[in-house]
């Protein structure tokens, strides 16, 4: 009588296992983390939109919400939010992939070792301190010489000084997409007698391409949701304009302000923050899709 013969089933050793446990509450912990901010983001706008018209919220172009008459029409925060944005990621898109071009194609290790580490060290300077540098050294030193009828609180300051904040984030998920690219494609350009300068534009940047888009609307994201710097730089008038000369009020200064303030938490200003906070997380949420989709369809896979 012959036995037939199974397949021994390969036992994974229990460190694995408990280490695979941890990553998936890890994972777990974020996912859940974003679910809990999303329901009492919900609960507390859904009270607000029951003695505020959405409608209204969504459309309107004037903001008192601590000024009688109140009126809570979200379209000045938000436009000043992505003109703030929008300055911002003209400092430092091409800042930015400029950095990320040297160090990835022309700098040496050495010089590569030492400039990016001090790069990266601006993303970790407080934001409140970049807020005071542009209070005080962007606006009366650099701008006011230019713009003679600019204010002391201005979107302009406050675009520039979050440009150089995230400034890093782009130069530095960008040199990584760069230095991804397989060696291979470099040497092949060279052997069919392309410069450098060629072989990183025609070559290199389209081969990164999604990784460079991503580390953009990672930088918008984060520009979006900048506070403190954005406070102090631009102050808080939420007014709808497009002049950058002007002060502004973006959505996250508008949340700095009640929470910081003594606005008692059973009050309609109160609650009007938690739905300006969900026009927020909906506008970064939709910026992190995009990423993602991009990503997905630009990809390019070697091997």
């Amino acid at each position: 009588m012959t036995v037939a013969s199974r397949p021994l089933a390969r036992r994974r050793p229990r460190s694995e296992r408990v280490i695979e446990t941890l990553l998936l509450l890890a994972a777990s912990g974020g996912v859940l983390t974003t679910i809990g901010i999303v329901v009492v983001l919900l609960i507390e706008a859904v009270q607000f939109f029951a003695l505020v018209n959405p409608i209204l919220f969504l459309t309107g172009t004037v903001w008192s919400a601590s000024i009688l008459p109140f009126q809570f029409g979200v379209i000045p925060l938000v436009v000043s939010t992505l003109e703030v944005a929008l300055i911002a990621l003209l400092v430092a898109v091409p800042l930015g992939l400029l950095s990320a071009v040297y160090l990835a194609e022309y700098a040496t290790n050495r010089t590569r070792n030492l400039v990016k580490p001090v790069l990266e060290t601006i993303a970790g300077v407080p934001t409140i301190v970049l807020g005071f540098f542009a209070l005080n050294f962007i606006t009366p030193e650099l701008l006011k010489p230019l713009l003679p009828t600019i204010g002391t609180f201005n979107i302009l300051s406050a675009g520039l000084v979050v440009g150089l904040l995230v400034t890093p984030l782009v130069g530095s998920l960008s040199e990584d997409a760069l230095r991804a690219v397989p060696r291979d494609l470099r040497e092949g350009a060279f052997a069919m007698g392309a410069t450098r300068f060629e072989v990183v534009r025609k070559v290199v940047v389209p081969a990164a391409l999604s990784g460079i888009m991503a580390s953009i609307i990672l930088a918008t994201s984060r520009a979006v949701g900048e506070t403190m710097a954005v406070v102090l730089a631009a102050g808080f008038n939420p007014k709808l304009t497009i002049d950058p000369r002007d002060q502004g009020g973006t959505m996250a200064a508008f949340i700095a302000q009640i929470t910081s303030g003594d606005t008692p938490q059973d009050s309609l200003q109160f609650k009007s923050l938690f739905a300006v906070a969900l026009v927020l997380f909906a506008i970064t949420l939709i910026l992190n899709l995009i990423s993602n989709r991009i990503v997905a369809r630009y990809r390019n896979r070697y091997g």
